[in-house]
């Protein structure tokens, strides 16, 4: 998927000046607090895997968003094809991708310092190899010499960089290849398992993810290239210079730095993670599914009237879903109970993941109880997900603090998590309105904010 949105490229030459482009920059995303990345959802590129957003583009840009010291926020685009437009209105910040670097820049949009180096190549079956179900195949040697491909169907997605290397390819061999394109819609990877399945004979990738997938289906042939080397970057808008020249300095920065190869060889230099996802029914790409405990999680959950989803991102974060988990204060199983809490929400015991879920969600719902004076509910959860990790006494001093210094008690973000925070310093927890004293307020400061973060991404992926 990493490749789809190579297509911009073919879209640049056509891309006419725009009369009303977004002029937001540097100091306009920091001011907002946030980078908002164009990307697609895919294996390589950005996806859910056992509970826990990955990805090339989600990695790197998530450092670059810790570095610019903003929220990364990721826009998925269905439609490849309307990314620039979405570009160029403001809808994102950068196209977050594997383009080819071309000579072929549109006016209103700008190239990356490059990423990495790759090249277009065939991807075709291997000699002698026939798909299950399908004796009907003719067995055939696979092509070496691109003027062999003169008259034959190559499938490829429709604006793509392949398709126009494909009709220069026709140009430079003096023979017309059959391009058969596919919505914009459809992945690089659906077209490899295509040609693995024997539905179609050719298509075509860039290197580094027809490698990888070579891993996953033995089957295709990967060694015909059909282009020279190309710089990979990502995408920028014209009116954007300052973000343009920030970026470029940060990759030059990344580039240096060993956390690069391994993140680039995580997903583009490791066959065996790359099976072992695909395998994997908690994949959202193949298997859809967010943990082991998602049925329950559902079960859990509606009673409530809670999402289901943040249920889940609640047990990610205590466990990683591990129903033997044990912290080192003794709370136990999925969702990482006291031993007290857990009998008294109806789970003797806690190491089984089922009960634990439940017992975990009935408190969720006596916590959200305790907290209807607050009567936002999306503020309310906050103070829910606080008082899970600290208990409530504690948040309730950090509310006294807040109404003290003129904060509002019944908002979380930049008031009373403030006070969590502070109720780690002396003069806050010794102050005549605390009645719990001190509390390592980083822990529930934190927890609040990455549990909502992994909920939008558990929204993104699973209904």
């Amino acid at each position: 998927m990493r490749a789809v949105i190579f297509f911009c490229l073919c879209l640049m030459s056509c891309i006419d000046v725009y009369e009303n482009v977004s002029s937001v920059d540097i100091s306009d995303i920091k001011k907002r607090g946030k980078l908002l990345a164009l990307t697609t959802y895919g294996p390589n590129s950005y996806f859910l895997f056992k509970g826990q957003p990955l990805g090339y583009e989600y990695e790197l840009l998530s450092r670059l968003a810790d570095d610019l010291g903003v929220k990364l926020e990721l826009v998925i685009v269905k439609d490849v094809e309307t990314m620039p437009y979405m570009l160029n209105s403001g809808a994102g910040d950068i196209v977050a991708a594997n383009i080819p670097v071309t000579r072929k820049k549109a006016m209103t949009i700008q190239f990356t310092e490059h990423l990495t180096l790759t090249r277009q190549v065939l991807v075709q079956r291997a000699q002698g190899y026939k798909p299950a179900g399908r004796p009907d195949l003719k067995e055939g040697r696979p092509i070496r010499n691109t003027v062999d491909l003169i008259g034959q169907k190559v499938h490829v997605r429709e604006g793509s960089p392949y398709a126009t290397r494909l009709k220069s390819l026709s140009e430079e061999i003096g023979g017309e290849i059959s391009i058969v394109t596919v919505p914009g819609d459809v992945t690089t990877e659906d077209l490899i398992k295509k040609v693995s399945e024997g539905e179609f004979d050719y298509t075509v990738s860039d290197e580094s993810t027809a490698l990888i997938n070579q891993a996953y289906y033995p089957g295709i042939d990967v060694e015909t290239p059909i282009s020279f080397p190309q710089r990979i970057a990502w995408v920028v808008r014209n009116k954007s210079p300052e973000l343009l020249s920030t970026v470029n300095a940060w990759i030059k920065r990344m580039k240096t730095t060993d956390s690069y190869g391994v993140i680039y060889n995580r997903y583009y230099r490791d066959p065996k993670q790359y099976r072992d996802r695909l395998a994997s029914q908690f994949f959202t790409v193949s298997g859809g599914r967010i943990s082991p405990w998602d049925q329950t999680f559902r079960e859990s959950a509606k009673p409530m009237g809670m999402d289901w989803r943040l249920l889940a991102a609640i047990a990610y974060q205590e466990s990683r879903f591990d129903p033997t988990a044990r912290s080192w204060a003794g709370a136990q199983g999925v969702m990482q109970l006291m031993q007290p809490t857990a009998v008294q929400f109806g789970a003797p015991n806690a190491f089984i993941a089922e009960a634990n879920i439940k017992a975990g969600a009935r408190y969720l719902a006596w916590l959200d109880e305790q907290w209807k004076s607050i009567t936002d509910p999306d503020e309310r959860i906050k103070f829910v997900l606080a008082s899970y990790n600290a208990g409530p006494a504690h948040v309730e001093d950090a509310r006294r603090l807040a109404t003290r210094y003129k904060k509002d008690p019944n908002k979380w973000f930049d008031h009373v998590e403030i006070f969590i925070l502070d109720l780690s310093r002396p003069e806050f927890y010794n102050d005549p309105v605390v009645q719990y004293g001190y509390l390592r307020g980083e822990e529930p400061y934190h927890y609040v904010r990455e549990i909502l973060e992994r909920y939008e991404h558990y929204k993104k992926f699973v209904k």
